[in-house]
């Protein structure tokens, strides 16, 4: 067959299969046309979009982070606190998860890329960093979730002003909250619609409570809880204006209270966070500069002491940075993210594991029990007790774990440093030039000839290694002088090589670590717990501005009072609950062991207030002082939070900075002041010899 035949083949079987396409389009087509086709495609026109939409793309980067198993993690944790943003808008939901994990992973990738290549010759701290920077991600997300919570309050500042002017129109609590709530770009108005729903429910007071439980922030408990007795039991005028909106004109001012304090906050500890975590990345780019301009400092960091001081400057990050976290809470809500069937808990459920953390739990009705559930209760914790064991026992298991690890991969350090340190007669203040780089590897090569051949044998002497040398191609022809001096320095290494290995005491101290690492988090939680006696101070004044707002509602009694208090109370929520579950059984007597329970005397003058109100005197009269002397308060709120911010901040510079200057102290300075020193002695030392 030649080849224009060949063409003529190809021509035909081409046209012949294009005339079959066009067949079958004309036979889909007719039937298309007979079909529900048309309909679908009308309908599709109206969703369709004919420029790039953002919106479209985060809704399928969140089908795809949910199909990855890493990922699919931290989309669910987004999930539960962005629900509660969003109130039931899973459009919403979905779209902000995308983009906050979006943006996460826009921080995450390239540091994961810049910490590889800092760090690729050193694979241990690479690893370390690499875990830190995974753990990163969790302190990030709930940065950005807190910043749309910031954000909600701040439109919530709006969304009440706007209440007021409607309440005038419509002097309707319900109709006002509606028409406000009919903005749908505002995050708030979502907020607004779910309150509205309460109001108008057939079971309003049932939904409420349903609603406190999901609420963002307590100012919005507030305002539906405000609202919802307004409509119960109605407005009154109070010197001549609507009680329900100096209610919400109260609510307001602690709003605009607490954005100064967390915007105040988050400046302070913005640097600070940064500080707390640079010295991690500036560890290989110090060890190079002080390698290449002082080469004498090569012992320190590229053996084990350097190793070791690495490793206590990336713990020392670590805990820097959660004690920073924890200090930095701004006062936002809490949400809790844990999955209900969290990895502790399927832990514990395994009968073997069960047998052995029970063994370490305290027996209930003791006092050491008493102790942890006090702590956890102080602390604010989720934490179950079995969770808290849980993590106590993992963690020192871990640690000790890894510290035998680590300190195994120490003695393999200090043994490749001797293998592999350029070897030379005299220390150097620079760098070695070419030549005598090539002259010191070879020397090197040579000690490590005779290294082989005694590793391990712990009985070598100098002398045998002499002998050997002798015998050897390299010192066929050198002179006693230079036998001596060699043999001499490889009995030095040879005595490093071979002491290099896993000690009783290195186990006794992985122990002691893991011991540390038990105890651990129960010092988080004391660190917590002091934390939070801080925040003393603003909750108790918070407290008055809820009696300030109830005392003059008509029906309003001391226990409902109390049942407020305790719905929007964190560090007294113990003894609040304590106290409304007994009150039934005596008023006065509930509040005396309130009284009792606490220690705090502005909270205490506000519980001998109610109990004064219990038998004697009328709510109103009974915390009169609240509404004489509100500008006051007001001025000592905002004073007491410029000393709390101040003092968190004196705290956080303290942890923060701990880190940097251990940096620049314990692996920079100290090496160069100290190996210098040693150096230049041993060099004076030789020259004198000579």
């Amino acid at each position: 067959m030649d080849t224009t035949q060949l063409m003529l083949y190809i021509m035909g079987g081409t046209v012949g299969l294009f005339a079959i396409i066009v067949v079958a389009y004309f036979i889909l087509r007719k039937k298309m046309q007979g079909s529900d086709y048309k309909e679908i495609v009308q309908l599709q026109k109206g969703t369709k979009s004919n420029k790039y939409s953002s919106e479209v793309l985060f809704q399928k980067l969140y089908l795809t982070y949910t199909k990855i198993p890493v990922l699919k993690r931290y989309v669910l944790k987004l999930r539960r606190r962005l629900e509660i943003i969003n109130v039931d808008d899973e459009y919403a939901t979905r779209r902000d998860s995308a983009k906050i994990l979006t943006k996460t992973l826009a921080v995450l990738i390239p540091l994961v890329l810049l910490t590889i290549i800092l760090t690729h010759t050193n694979a241990l701290v690479m690893s370390i960093l690499l875990i830190f920077e995974l753990f990163m991600i969790d302190t990030y997300i709930d940065g950005l979730v807190d910043k749309k919570d910031n954000n909600l309050l701040k439109q919530q500042i709006d969304f009440f002003s706007e209440i007021r002017h409607a309440y005038h129109e419509f002097n309707m609590v319900e109709e006002a909250i509606y028409q406000v709530s009919q903005d749908d770009e505002m995050d708030v108005s979502r907020q607004g619609e779910k309150i509205y729903e309460v109001l108008i429910s057939n079971d309003p007071e049932g939904e409420l409570e349903k609603y406190y439980d999901v609420a963002p922030n307590s100012f919005l408990k507030e305002f539906a809880g405000v609202s919802y007795l307004t409509k119960e039991f109605g407005d009154r005028k109070m010197d001549g204006a609507s009680l329900y909106l100096k209610n919400v004109n109260n609510i307001t001012q602690e709003m605009q209270l607490e954005i100064l304090k967390r915007d105040k906050l988050d400046y302070v500890f913005q640097s600070l966070s940064i500080i707390s975590i640079v010295p991690i990345l500036l560890l290989e780019p110090l060890k190079n500069w002080a390698v290449s301009n002082f080469s004498f400092t090569q012992s320190f960091y590229y053996g084990k002491s350097g190793m070791i001081v690495q490793i206590l400057i990336l713990i020392l990050t670590f805990v820097s940075y959660m004690l920073t976290r924890k200090l930095k809470d701004n006062g936002s809500t809490t949400i809790d993210t844990r999955p209900e069937n969290p990895w502790q808990a399927k832990l514990y459920k395994k009968p073997i594991i069960k047998k052995i953390v029970d063994l370490f739990i305290p027996k209930k009705g003791t006092k050491d029990y008493r102790v942890v559930q006090k702590l956890l209760k102080d602390s604010a914790s989720k934490l179950k007790m079995e969770w808290l064991y849980v993590n106590r026992i993992t963690l020192a298991i871990v640690t000790c774990m890894v510290s035998v690890v680590l300190m195994a991969q120490l003695h393999k350090i200090a043994i490749d440093y001797v293998y592999e340190e350029p070897t030379t007669d005299y220390n150097v203040m620079g760098s070695l030039s070419a030549k005598d780089l090539k002259a010191a590897n070879e020397l090197t090569e040579q000690d490590n000839y005779f290294l082989d051949m005694f590793k391990g044998k712990l009985e070598t002497t100098e002398q045998d290694i002499s002998r050997a040398m002798q015998r050897s191609k390299y010192y066929t022809d050198a002179s006693d002088k230079e036998l001596e001096t060699a043999s001499a320095r490889v009995f030095k290494k040879l005595k490093i090589v071979n002491s290099e290995n896993m000690k009783w005491f290195e186990l006794l101290l992985a122990f002691v670590f893991s011991i540390i690492a038990y105890m651990a988090p129960i010092w988080l939680l004391k660190f917590q717990m002091k934390m939070r006696q801080l925040e003393m101070e603003d909750e108790v004044m918070q407290f008055q501005t809820i009696i300030l707002m109830l005392m003059r509602i008509e029906r309003v009694n001391v226990e409902i009072i109390l049942e407020w208090l305790e719905r929007y109370s964190n560090i007294f929520r113990e003894p609040i609950s304590k106290c409304v579950n007994n009150y039934e059984a005596g008023a006065w007597e509930a509040l005396e062991e309130l009284k009792n329970d606490t220690t705090y005397q502005p909270f205490i003058r506000i519980i001998e207030s109610l109990q004064a109100a219990v038998e004697k005197i009328p709510i109103q009269d009974a915390f009169d002082e609240l509404d004489t002397e509100r500008d006051y308060y007001q001025a000592k709120r905002k004073e007491s939070n410029e000393r709390l911010i101040k003092k968190k901040g004196m705290i956080g510079k303290v942890i923060g900075f701990a880190p940097m200057v251990c940096l620049f102290v314990g692996y920079l300075i100290i090496p160069l002041v100290f190996v210098g020193m040693t150096s230049m002695s041993g060099t004076f030392a030789a020259l004198t010899a000579k």
